[in-house]
């Protein structure tokens, strides 16, 4: 099954119901000012508003466009009146379009849906490079300074969440929600199961000291 991520930096709208057109799903998610809070899987959609309570639609825009899970994501942005000065501010900061809010879940997949059949599917993040961990995410391998780490699929996904949110603490349940487990209470428990696999496989390569564990919060991945 294939996957498009739909980001939207609004809560309501996070939660609409994924949407199924033939081998594809199209899974809706909420985009907080600090990025996605799970794996960016197949090409990538953002509606950011105009107004946000942290910051503004603008800096987000610009923001998106620097991190590289997102930065060839389509990005509109959604103005809260048609106004020819927010259209060009928008256009400046990096949006690739533009709408009038609120929009709603069936107007959202309209304009998704019309891209992704008329135009090719933009790529996701191939490579992700941080110091001496390379991830290459489209064979699903790592290695730490040219050292092939083994690793199970979970395991390479937990690595490559963390690798995009290093050196901060990440809960189970961050994880299991990035790997799109959310759910299932038994994998709270698998969390441990796969930081311990994750860790030896690190060893294995050389990157003894990478994964850290902060007792009673989660587990940190200490890149430079």
């Amino acid at each position: 099954m294939n996957r498009v991520s739909i980001f939207t930096t609004n809560a309501a709208a996070a939660r609409f119901e994924d949407f199924l057109h033939g081998e594809t799903v199209f899974a809706f998610d909420l985009l907080p000012a600090d990025g996605p809070r799970r794996l960016v899987d197949g090409p990538a959609w953002a509606f950011v508003d105009w107004v946000m309570s942290d910051l503004s639609g603008l800096e987000m825009c610009r923001r998106l466009r620097a991190d590289p899970r997102l930065r060839d994501a389509h990005v509109t942005m959604v103005l809260e009146r048609d106004d020819s000065d927010d259209r060009r501010r928008a256009l400046k900061a990096g949006a690739d379009d533009y709408a009038v809010g609120p929009l709603d879940r069936q107007l959202m997949l309209d304009r998704v849906l019309a891209l992704f059949v008329s135009d090719r599917p933009r790529s996701p993040l191939q490579l992700l490079e941080i110091g001496e961990l390379q991830i290459n995410v489209a064979g699903e391998q790592a290695r730490w300074k040219g050292k092939l780490v083994p690793l199970r699929p979970n395991e390479f996904r937990v690595l490559r969440f963390m690798a995009e949110n290093p050196n901060r603490v990440l809960a189970r349940q961050e994880l299991v929600d990035a790997l799109g487990k959310a759910g299932d209470p038994e994998y709270l428990r698998t969390v441990d199961v796969w930081i311990k696999r994750l860790r030896f496989g690190l060893r294995n390569a050389g990157g003894t000291h990478l994964l850290r564990t902060v007792h009673g919060k989660g587990y940190v991945l200490d890149l430079p």
